[in-house]
């Protein structure tokens, strides 16, 4: 059993780190007003919201296998309060403080019909700094971060995330760029990016 907790957190940490990666990119390329990849930008949207609500799903499971795994040895409160665990407290803190940014992403985008969009966007810019401090996390505490493969894997998500930034600022938004999303929508859309 140990060893399948160990390999879920395993899992789960490296596919939370490719769907986040999805998420931010994605959302900085659909602010441009542009399609992207071929698609509409509702499309794009869609893909964009539901890639965000998987990646939650996968950071609780990721966290929830971390609190039950003896080699991490974590508590409910180095899940909560950064750069308080015993084991690489700065690595681990970095995941933590990943966490408490996603999960204001996520209240905020479940209380975004009550908080206004201009509130919901300026919490949502959270989302920048979210996916830097996850890849630090993962390249600092990850059990393969000195692999090839996971260094390959980082590195490709770097170039996603910086190609989107690229596309985003290589043509200025139309005057169409509005929100994916209107402000009066369902409060169950989730977006970790926009």
């Amino acid at each position: 059993m140990t060893n399948a907790v160990w390999y879920l957190a395993r899992g789960t940490g490296v596919m939370l780190l490719l769907l986040l990666t999805v998420v931010v990119a994605l959302g900085v390329a659909n602010r441009t007003g542009r399609p992207a990849f071929g698609l509409p930008r509702f499309a794009v949207a869609m893909v964009h919201r539901n890639a965000a609500l998987l990646a939650v799903v996968l950071l609780v499971v990721h966290v929830t296998a971390l609190l039950f795994d003896p080699y991490a040895q974590l508590s409910i409160l180095d899940v909560v309060v950064p750069f308080d665990a015993a084991y690489r407290p700065v690595w681990v803190g970095l995941g933590t403080l990943g966490l408490d940014l996603i999960l204001a992403l996520v209240v905020t985008s479940l209380l975004r019909h009550r908080m206004g969009l201009r509130a919901w966007r300026a919490v949502h810019w959270l989302a920048y700094a979210a996916w830097p401090v996850a890849l630090l996390h993962s390249l600092g505490s990850g059990t393969d971060a000195g692999t090839w493969w996971f260094r390959g894997l980082a590195v490709a998500s770097a170039c996603a995330v910086f190609g989107a930034v690229l596309w985003r600022v290589s043509v200025p938004s139309s005057s169409s760029a509005s929100p994916s999303v209107s402000p009066s929508s369902s409060s169950a859309r989730i977006g970790v990016a926009s």
